[in-house]
């Protein structure tokens, strides 16, 4: 059993204690309350919180930080990652991970979901620092995919991973790479085994008028590398995914930038998560989001990095201090949720993940605090830089 004191413990879903602490048994918190003056470790002036999930990452491209410059283009910025993917070693792959990993921690996330483009280098990677869903990016843009024979024998390397916290899931990458026959048995293998399901979709205005009208660069680029564009010149992305039963429910939805009225009607009352990331959606400057419109007709709303190919930074308290700048009037009970609790819901993990409470993981970060329990949500939407202290899974790290 092990106790640890601060001076304002924040659970997230339920109000800021003064002098408070968190006492953890395993990996799992058993009480959380006002100091009670037993045996405890003081972590001091600072704000105890749960640990941030960072919903949407890719951490084969940290390696990538600078290396690509915005893009009116989205289809040249296609064209530019492919171009680094073909001169990169796997031992660099490598080191891109481990390096992402060690800058979301400094940050303060203790949860990833992480889209995979290599599985094959993970049987060399050792257990992950972080809680990290490891999502197997699915593409047959070239090489059809069509039995679930091949997805599961993908999978295997994920299997027998001691001391991995976190799980697996399947990510069709988008509609213009991933076929719908590709996306469905994607989501049968995901229903059926209970493994989460994620994809980009509606990112640029370049896939909505290649599947709307069937014309745009992102059109002729993947025509050109042999792309069976039938599907396209009939309807939007969304459309396209939802008619064609390529999604469960449940489904995180990354990016959701550019949706037509008609997008908005099919997607009333379906159960999904959306994603968004706030520096990559700055980095391509889209238009302004539509996180109002999303939180009004009830979505799970959660924020994630995407990856150093669009981004400056792999940091989610910068994520949530950007979404505030550029959305001022959501309140930041909200803000906070977004990188918390609703990023724990779309995982699966609602009351386990993104608060601390009685059963729930103790996932925790300590940031410097000097104020008092009513300004404990913007204190923790306030912090830069790295945090001071950090718990997975009970295990602690001081920097």
């Amino acid at each position: 059993m092990k106790t640890f004191r601060a001076r304002l413990v924040h659970p997230v879903c339920s109000a800021p204690i003064s002098n408070g602490m968190v006492r953890v048994e395993g990996e799992k918190i058993v009480e959380v309350g006002r100091y009670d003056g037993s045996a405890a470790t003081d972590l001091g002036d600072v704000l105890l919180m749960p640990g941030l999930i960072n919903a949407h990452c890719h951490l084969d491209y940290t390696l990538m930080r600078g290396a690509l410059l915005p893009s009116s283009s989205f289809s040249r910025w296609i064209r530019r990652i492919n171009d680094l993917k073909r001169v990169i070693t796997d031992e660099e792959y490598l080191e891109s991970i481990a390096e992402g990993f060690r800058e979301l921690a400094a940050g303060g996330t203790t949860s990833v979901l992480n889209f995979e483009s290599f599985p094959e280098l993970m049987v060399r990677l050792p257990a992950p620092p972080l809680r990290t869903w490891w999502f197997y990016e699915l593409l047959d843009i070239r090489n059809r995919i069509h039995t679930e024979d091949v997805i599961a024998g993908a999978l295997s390397f994920f299997d027998d991973r001691p001391g991995w916290t976190g799980g697996f899931g399947l990510a069709p990458h988008a509609p213009y790479t991933a076929s719908a026959d590709l996306y469905r048995i994607a989501r049968f293998c995901c229903e059926r085994n209970q493994m989460p399901f994620a994809t980009h979709v509606a990112e640029s205005d370049e896939e909505l008028e290649m599947f709307f009208n069937a014309s745009g660069p992102l059109h002729h680029f993947l025509s050109g590398l042999g792309r069976d564009m039938s599907d396209t010149g009939i309807c939007s992305p969304m459309e396209r995914l939802l008619e064609a039963q390529c999604l469960p429910d449940g489904a995180l939805l990354v990016h959701m930038n550019l949706l037509l009225e008609s997008d908005w009607v099919l997607l009333r009352g379906r159960d999904f998560s959306i994603v968004h990331c706030p520096g990559c959606h700055e980095y391509f400057d889209r238009p302004p989001f539509p996180i109002e419109r999303f939180v009004a007709e009830g979505f799970n709303v959660c924020l994630g990095t995407d990856s150093l190919a669009s981004n400056r930074r792999l940091n989610m308290f910068g994520e949530m201090r950007l979404l505030q700048q550029k959305h001022p009037t959501l309140p930041d009970p909200l803000v906070l949720d977004m990188a918390t609790r609703n990023a724990a819901t779309a995982i699966g993990m609602p009351d386990r993940l993104g608060q601390l409470s009685v059963g729930a993981y103790a996932d925790m970060i300590a940031v410097p605090y000097l104020g008092d329990s009513s300004g404990a949500t913007a204190g923790a939407l306030a912090h830069e830089g790295n945090v001071a202290w950090s718990m997975v899974s009970g295990e602690a790290t001081t920097r």
